[in-house]
């Protein structure tokens, strides 16, 4: 051994024929910059075969353990340094692997055995090491940065070993491993649901180990699915109680919450929600105004009078950013006294508001806006139903007095039902995005399990409010921008190149253009008319929805390209979003000539932060849904039904049930006797041995074959094909005129089966 090893004589103990240290090898490859094994054998003297591949293997070794990077073919070799390392949150997978969820650039790929120290939601140092055989970057966690839970929820289990609380996804990897004397004491069974607090975290050889706080075989299981899912998502579900001590100190409005506010309390504003909405936090009100023109007031309670900035109950609603909304329960951003209570927008009571006070032409264009806080006093609480009702019979028994008896009322909402119609002729011409796409909810039995899914629907009454709320929020944005207000604006950046170019090629199956990149509204608005009326037009509208950006909220404004505003906010709904209790409390200081208030935090940070909690709102309402619908279909397994083709890929087809608005997916080994191949362009499987086609908008019949509640998978076999969607008719037949001839018959046997083992 010629080389300078400071680690030699240890080497030279541990292996009869030695090779340079870790040491030695880190040191060789910093001076050289980067090397290939070849490069490093020719500097150590190496030629013996048993030295060079025992150096192959400390230098595979090393990659695994992030001590350099593998990069290139041949193979070189680059130490690892700090400015390698980078910070993100585990996306942990059911199957026992995960990622580093990065911002700006790909995610990191980790195997099981880097798994095995963390859970999901976990922020950690990592090390990009190599490139797999998938093209993905294989990542090593170097240290754990903060851990998002140390409390979880999980089924208490035992094998020959003892105790464990098996945790259901994404964090089912990780048993946590508790005493026998902890279950003795809690009397706790096996299979019983129980809440676990960490002692110990999980390190490379060994799992976590914990302690049971909790039983709570009591529980019914949309309960619990939904304190999990609080858990896994690091969701505030508890106020503190100096928040509490705040809001429960607040009284009715007096005269001394009056001074200072346009009394509205004698205009007929009234509030429309949803049936089931229990808190109000917007009122409207509509006149016509000499030459045609029109007077709109949306009154917004005036959370900013209760939540005071920096104070117990400013730092709750800051940390949850948003309410979070599961069937049948909601996660408030305030306390209930608040949402539900003085802030709440109820009948024949005084409420502080502030007020957007908008001019309307007869054209339907914006002429002015005042903004000013407020005392209203709501003279009814209307629903979407009634309205609706009201507009289509005024003379029907389902519409309340307290709109067909009180005349100003009742004048109000047939000015707001004109303003309306305007309202929609601007939406059209500035091309603002109208999917056809079904938003569900679900009705539960006394027993706590699904006794329907049932469809939304948007009726004028809806629609009506909606344009409201968009006027305020156009304006609040606009006088935000002129007095240069602290505030966040809600963006929504137009489509990149690639996504341009997905939906280029995908309008060509309906014979229709779309620029290949720099798309705009009307390009969208006329894919989207052009299919409003077809069969499949949802599955069509869900594949331009899917090519959007993501909505954020930014100090910066760039616009809203979904709804074709050059500037827009979020002004009415403070009660859920704390984005819009900024601007509240940014316009109201404005208006009052007070001073704009100083907060803990900067602007950046409260727009990543609201930006982020939304994100979280929805990833944990999203789960909760498709874990109760999978949980349902359990029961439905062996069972048939119809459904419609809404995906397409190279390893089956995704079905929607049509009365339940279920997903689930036929596997291409399920789709049927035909050996298929994947047409990405048409969005069609095709048979190349009998012609059969399958595509979106086709209408099948279905069986449930399985449903895996750690994936939430829901598995369907294809038993009929009953219908072929307009479009898939005219291809078949365009087809067939052609011979047959299929743009990807060249696609071999070999790739379509590799596509099936890949899913």
């Amino acid at each position: 051994m010629s080389w300078n090893d400071p680690n030699a004589s240890s080497e030279a103990q541990r292996y009869v024929n030695p090779i340079p240290s870790r040491e030695l090898i880190l040191r060789t490859i910093t001076e050289f910059g980067d090397a290939t094994h070849q490069q490093l054998a020719k500097a150590f003297d190496i030629d013996d075969s048993d030295q060079l591949e025992a150096l192959a293997n400390r230098l595979k070794a090393m990659v695994r353990d992030g001590q350099v990077n593998r990069e290139g073919r041949p193979s070189r070799f680059r130490a690892v340094t700090q400015q390698d390392v980078v910070t993100g949150i585990v996306a942990a997978h059911a199957k026992g692997f995960g990622f580093v969820v990065l911002a700006d650039m790909p995610d990191l790929f980790l195997h099981e055995k880097q798994m095995r120290w963390v859970f999901n939601g976990d922020k950690v140092d990592a090390v990009g090491t190599s490139i797999d055989s998938r093209g993905r970057t294989e990542g090593r966690i170097v240290d754990i940065v903060e851990r998002q839970q140390n409390q979880f929820i999980g089924t208490l289990a035992r094998d020959e070993e003892g105790y464990n609380v098996e945790l259901s996804s994404p964090n089912n990897h990780q048993p946590i491993t508790v005493t026998d004397d902890n279950v003795q004491a809690l009397n706790a069974n096996k299979g019983d649901a129980v809440k676990v607090d960490i002692i110990d975290w999980p390190n490379q050889h060994e799992f976590a180990t914990g302690k049971i706080t909790e039983v709570l075989d009591d529980e019914n299981d949309r309960e619990l699915i939904i304190e999990t899912t609080l858990l896994n998502y690091d969701i505030p579900s508890e106020f503190s109680e100096a928040a509490l001590k705040q809001a429960n100190a607040y009284e009715e409005p007096t005269e001394k919450d009056l001074k200072g506010r346009t009394d509205l309390r004698d205009l007929p504003l009234v509030t429309i929600d949803g049936e089931d909405a229990r808190d109000f936090d917007d009122a409207v009100f509509a006149e016509k105004r000499s030459g045609g023109n029109y007077r709109v007031v949306v009154a917004i309670a005036d959370v900013s009078h209760y939540v005071t900035p920096n104070s117990p109950l400013d730092q709750d609603a800051f940390e949850r950013g948003t309410s979070v909304y599961f069937p049948h329960r909601v996660i408030p951003m305030l306390p209930e006294v608040l949402s539900n209570g003085l802030c709440s927008l109820n009948p024949d009571v005084n409420r502080l508001c502030m007020v957007a006070d908008i001019k309307v032409s007869r054209a339907g264009n914006v002429t002015g806006y005042d903004f000013y806080p407020a005392v209203i006093h709501s003279q009814a609480r209307l629903t979407y139903n009634q309205v609706n009702s009201y507009f289509d019979n005024p003379k029907d028994k389902s519409v309340p007095k307290s709109l067909t008896g009180n005349k100003d009322v009742k004048k109000s909402i047939d000015t707001l039902h004109q303003l309306f119609d305007l309202l929609v002729k601007k939406r059209e011409e500035r091309h603002a995005m109208e999917f056809e796409t079904v938003e569900t909810y679900i009705k539960f039995n006394e027993k706590g399990g699904i006794a329907a899914i049932v469809p939304r629907t948007r009726g004028d009454a809806h629609k009506l409010i909606e344009e409201c709320m968009l006027l305020a929020n156009t304006c609040a944005a606009n006088f935000a921008l002129k007095k240069e207000l602290p505030v966040l604006y809600r963006n929504h950046d137009k489509p990149d190149n690639e996504k341009s170019m997905r939906i280029h090629e995908y309008a060509k199956n309906f014979g229709l253009s779309f620029p290949e990149e720099s798309p705009t509204q009307a390009d969208y608005q006329r894919i989207i008319e052009a299919t409003k009326d077809r069969p499949d037009a949802i599955s069509i509208h869900s594949m331009l929805l899917r090519s959007m950006m993501q909505a954020n909220y930014s100090p910066d404004n760039i616009g809203h390209f979904g709804l074709a505003y050059d500037e827009y906010s979020h002004f009415t709904s403070p009660i859920r979003r704390y984005p819009d209790l900024m601007l509240h409390r940014a316009i109201k200081a404005e208006v009052t000539n007070s001073k704009q208030p100083v907060m803990d935090f900067s602007l950046e940070d409260a727009g990543t932060q609201t930006s982020d909690t939304e994100r979280r709102a929805e990833k944990a309402s999203r789960y909760v849904e498709s874990w109760l619908k999978c949980h349902y279909m359990k029961d439905h397994v062996g069972e048939e039904f119809e459904g419609v083709v809404t995906t397409v890929t190279s390893f089956g087809l995704f079905v929607t049930l049509t009365d339940l608005y279920i997903d689930g997916l036929v596997h291409i080994s399920n789709v049927g006797d035909d050996y298929f191949v994947y047409d990405e362009q048409q969005q069609q499987l095709i048979g190349k041995d009998k012609g059969t086609l399958f595509g979106l908008g086709d209408l099948v019949k279905v069986k449930v074959a399985g449903v895996n509640m750690d994936l939430l998978q829901i598995d369907f076999d294809l038993t009929d094909k009953l219908k072929a969607s307009q479009m898939n008719q005219t291809k078949k037949k365009s087809r067939s005129s052609s011979n047959g001839k299929s743009t990807k018959n060249s696609k071999s046997k070999n790739n379509n089966q590799n596509s099936s083992k890949k899913s």
